[in-house]
């Protein structure tokens, strides 16, 4: 009786185990097929996570991981290795263990897994390890129909084939409320032809889930977990879903408990000399917990941040404004928008709207530049030029008299309080410094003011139909510089140069011609 008690015993601790515990190997696949075949050794050392622990495999690639009955899986793409990618070049470096699947809402989630595999291994090849890379850098596509997932094609894809970025990122705001819409945005995107990694954002939930836990269901049916890692040269970056539903389908940028043990767990194994890049939608500024993650981070001497979410580009230099401890400001970058103001405006020949944003920057993406644990931020206009970088605002002609009264503004698109803005009228010797004066657009100011009359109608046409949806409330832009010329200048046409240098050495000029009568 004894021994089958000791039998028992044993039998139901295999049980509990195997409910509870996961294991699996990281390996080098040799053949890049997918498949753990024999001679396709284990690779040890390399990161596996939960979402909350982190382990390293041991010498012969295996891990073990607890689990629960909704877990993702991921392994923490070393810089030496790839991973393997769908069609769409999206990265396939996780394993979801749903075995009920994904509540049902309006969009389909994860289809249940059934029971946990005996083991979870994730495939690894070598590839050629680069110091130096540049990231593209995307947010709020914000596609609401097929009609705006050719506009994000025709409008920014198609002038990134080609590229020499290594990857890219999208900064949530996929889509735009309906997550049926990721396999277009996906292979449109795809087209780039680099890894794209993605992160949740507000719009990119799946409609009528009642839990936070159950928002982001279809967006992991396609990319996986929505909080995971991954490193390249020597940056390991740091996808974070900030978007915190409430059952009442209100959000709040807020970490949950569980991320915030992950990144915990996860830097305890990143050296101090690393850069770590957080990447999430909402700001991190406006997060209601964000001291506790920079709790996480703020002793560490290099890190970096981006978002999207505000429909204006902004670089904030974090401060104990904020509850930033560290004496060095912390850098966090909100990124510029596909979309700009949601697709709106009057469009061009090619049907295509201006969809300046908020802050009267066009709308677009930015290139971020690798250098070892070093930084740089580029922003690139759609279908613009790359050194496109501002807007001069001044009359095309004034009287003299009007010299003494009429600002000259200057729109640095990517500009921040770093930046050095100056200008001269050609011919001049000396460069005279602009101040930075937050202000709104005057251009945008001009766009919006049409916009009373898009919802009218003319013999029974939708007047949006010509001139695209209902702008937003232009905003306060927080990179505009304000100054005056010389008063003494006589009647006849001159040229004005303006000049900046932003945060990273990186400079660009501009001219406006105008005349004095």
């Amino acid at each position: 009786m004894k021994h089958l008690l000791s039998i028992l015993c044993l039998f139901v601790t295999q049980v509990v185990c195997a409910q509870t515990t996961a294991v699996g190997t990281v390996y080098h696949d040799l053949n890049k097929n997918g498949r753990k075949e024999a001679g396709e050794p284990g690779i040890a050392h390399v990161g596996v996570s939960n979402g909350k622990e982190v382990v390293k495999t041991d010498k012969n690639g295996k891990w073990t991981l607890p689990v629960g009955d909704d877990t993702g899986f991921f392994v923490i793409k070393p810089a030496e290795y790839a991973v393997p990618l769908t069609n769409d070049q999206l990265p396939k470096h996780y394993y979801l263990h749903k075995p009920n699947g994904s509540p049902s809402t309006k969009s389909e989630g994860v289809a249940p897994t059934g029971a946990l595999p005996n083991s979870i291994d994730f495939p690894l090849w070598k590839q050629k390890t680069e110091n130096r890379f540049s990231v593209l850098l995307f947010s709020d596509s914000q596609t609401r129909g097929l009609a705006e997932v050719n506009h994000v094609t025709h409008d920014v894809v198609e002038e990134c084939i080609g590229t020499r970025a290594r990857f890219g990122i999208s900064l949530g705001d996929i889509v735009a409320d309906d997550p049926n819409l990721f396999a277009e945005v996906n292979g449109s995107i795809g087209q780039i032809g680099v890894p794209w990694y993605n992160v949740f954002g507000n719009h990119d939930f799946n409609r009528g889930a009642t839990n936070d836990q159950f928002s982001d269901e279809t967006f992991e049916r396609f990319y996986g977990p929505s909080t995971y890692a991954f490193e390249e040269g020597q940056v390991a970056f740091i996808a974070l879903k900030n978007v915190y539903f409430s059952p009442d389908g209100k959000y709040k940028g807020h970490f949950t408990e569980t991320q915030l043990a992950f990144v915990k767990n996860y830097l305890a194994q990143v050296p101090n000399d690393k850069l770590v890049v957080l990447l999430m939608h909402i700001p991190i500024v406006i997060c209601d917990n964000r001291t506790e993650l920079f709790q996480l981070i703020e002793n560490r001497p290099h890190t970096f941040s981006a978002s999207g979410h505000t429909h204006t580009m902004i670089n904030l230099w974090v401060d104990e404004k904020y509850g930033w401890k560290n004496a060095v400001p912390h850098h966090h970058f909100v990124n510029a928008t596909i979309s700009g103001s949601w697709w709106c405006g009057l469009k061009d020949e090619t049907g295509i709207p201006h969809a300046t944003m908020n802050d009267g920057a066009p709308n677009g993406y930015s290139i971020l530049t690798f250098d070892g644990n070093q930084y740089s931020v580029r922003f690139k206009a759609a279908r613009r030029p790359d050194d496109y970088q501002m807007n001069i605002y001044w009359p095309d002609e004034l009287t003299k008299a009007a010299l003494d009264t009429t600002h000259l503004r200057v729109n640095v698109f990517a500009g921040s309080s770093r930046s050095k803005v100056e200008f001269q009228v050609a011919g001049q010797t000396t460069w005279t410094p602009l101040q930075l004066t937050p202000q709104r657009d005057p251009s945008i100011m001009t766009m919006h003011r049409q916009s009373p009359y898009l919802e009218a109608t003319v013999n029974g046409t939708k007047l949006d139909e010509v001139f695209g949806w209902s702008m937003d409330k232009p905003g306060i832009s927080t990179h505009i510089w304000q100054g005056n010329l010389r008063a003494d200048l006589v009647t006849g046409t001159y040229r004005i140069i303006v000049r900046t240098t932003d945060a990273f050495g990186q400079m660009f000029t501009a001219h406006r011609i105008f005349r004095v009568k």
